[in-house]
């Protein structure tokens, strides 16, 4: 299940309404086809009748400041065999304190979904309820490889008015607490000029199987993300897993700037959605960039269909598609999960 939190006139999003509701109509019908997909709105707010009508979709009613599913929405644990000691342990979601990317927005609102969504019977199965209000941790700001070891940032999980007065080394140990991770490795590079998320590790760097990281890079000297990008590079070149052996490296381009005024916006091709059968990729109308983009992600994904979003519209609000999703296991699913509610 991948969960969409639909863009309306309440939120930033008004003046480019049109626009972005096209391109998570196109996010909706390509994931709803693939798996079931659960969209949050507000009760007053008009979805496109081929949303409201589209099959495998769950429709909750709730209010939100924004759209940012990654970020505020249940991150889920799964219990491994080891974990269980021969119980049947449930999934547990997470739901963590989402604060505006340190209180520069409105969040409120979007910070209480979680506890509505739990509270829906026709969503859950199972499930344990892990009240973490008193941490702050976006979705956007960790990866996982499935195998104990979880990857952020520094620039993002040391940011003011995240958890302080925590440190370092007492964050690496609240996170290894409460997402059940063997280890944390921080990356101290590969801030995108205009992430208004202190840097967010999925704008630039992502995991995949077999040991893989795909990471965006930057070739061209002239551009001012040169010098921060080659020092990412050189810290990924040095990082070993658990087994003591380097990383597959696949590098992404750097999209070609794109500009809202004067102001450059976060283009990345890092942030894409893996769901089932398929992989939906940000593209920017950049023939050569997003062709190579999606090749590279082929490599990674080789048995997934590599499915182009045209993101030039989510671009405009510095996010892309992995920023406005957030998926669930099945795990988590009732087995009769109702279409509507």
């Amino acid at each position: 299940m991948v969960q969409l939190t639909w863009p309306h006139v309440g939120t930033d999003w008004a003046p480019i309404l049109s626009d972005i509701t096209h391109t998570y109509v196109q996010m909706a019908r390509e994931i709803a086809a693939r798996e079931h997909l659960l969209i949050v709105v507000p009760a007053n707010s008009n979805l496109p009748k081929e949303i409201a009508t589209l099959e495998n979709t769950s429709i909750v009613n709730c209010p939100t400041n924004d759209t940012w599913a990654r970020d505020h929405a249940f991150i889920t644990l799964v219990p491994t065999t080891e974990d269980n000691n021969g119980d049947n342990l449930p999934p547990l979601l997470l739901d963590f304190r989402f604060n505006g990317w340190g209180e520069k927005f409105e969040h409120q609102l979007d910070n209480a979904i979680n506890i509505t969504l739990f509270k829906q019977p026709q969503l859950f199965r199972g499930c344990l309820y892990g009240d973490m209000n008193d941490f702050i941790l976006e979705g956007g700001s960790i990866e996982s490889d499935g195998n104990g070891t979880i990857f952020t940032t520094s620039q993002c999980l040391l940011a003011p008015h995240r958890n302080q007065p925590l440190s370092q080394a007492d964050i690496e140990q609240q996170l290894k607490l409460r997402l059940h991770a063997n280890r944390i490795v921080w990356l101290d590079h590969g801030n995108l000029i205009g992430d208004d998320t202190d840097g967010h590790i999925d704008t630039i760097v992502r995991t995949a199987p077999d040991d893989t990281l795909i990471y965006v890079s930057c070739n061209d000297s002239c551009d001012d993300h040169f010098h921060d990008f080659k020092a990412l590079e050189q810290q990924l070149i040095g990082l070993r897993t658990t087994g003591n052996k380097p990383y597959r490296l696949l590098p992404l381009p750097m999209p070609d700037p794109i500009y809202d005024g004067d102001d450059r916006l976060p283009a990345t091709y890092a942030n894409f959605l893996v769901i089932n059968s398929a992989v939906l990729v940000p593209t920017y109308d950049q023939p050569h960039n997003d062709s190579v983009a999606m090749k590279t992600i082929q490599q990674a994904f080789p048995q997934r269909e590599i499915i182009p979003i045209d993101s030039r519209s989510i671009i405009r609000q510095h996010g892309s598609i992995h920023c406005c999703t957030m998926q669930f296991p099945s795990e988590v699913m009732k087995k009769n999960l109702k279409t509507r509610d």
